[in-house]
């Protein structure tokens, strides 16, 4: 019984890992795309300020441009992380079913555990256990 336990700790402690990993990769998406809205706000005030907003003319401001390519690589870096995303999804969601099987394997135990049958013939009474 002691190592049904165990097991099910175990997996309760990887499920909870798979859990924290889905939501670090969610909240890195999030502030990905939160940087790259903040960039588009400077790459059109940069825009406004010097009036080009043409990336290919010979003055279009340095940093208007910079910032422009660093905007693509954050969206481009979260469009990698969704993929990571959807497995992490199923990793975790794959890891809670395990868990609910366990669970319900030691919860069904436990009750085959408490079951009193009666003894033939000694007039007393019989525990069965799960390992027997």
């Amino acid at each position: 019984m002691k190592s049904r336990d165990t097991l099910v700790r175990l997996k309760r402690f990887q499920t909870e890992e798979k859990r924290r990993q889905y939501l670090q990769i969610e909240t890195m998406i999030a502030e990905f795309e939160r940087m790259a809205h903040d960039l588009d706000r400077e790459i059109a005030t940069e825009q406004q300020r010097a009036g080009i907003s043409d990336p290919n003319h010979f003055a279009y401001p340095t940093y208007a441009r910079a910032a422009a390519t660093r905007r693509d690589n954050l969206r481009a870096s979260a469009g990698e992380l969704a993929q990571q995303l959807d497995d992490a999804r199923a990793a975790y969601e794959a890891a809670q079913e395990e868990l609910k099987k366990i669970e319900a394997l030691g919860e069904r135990e436990r009750g085959l555990d408490a079951i009193d049958l009666p003894a033939r013939g000694s007039g007393g009474r019989v525990r069965i256990s799960a390992s027997a």
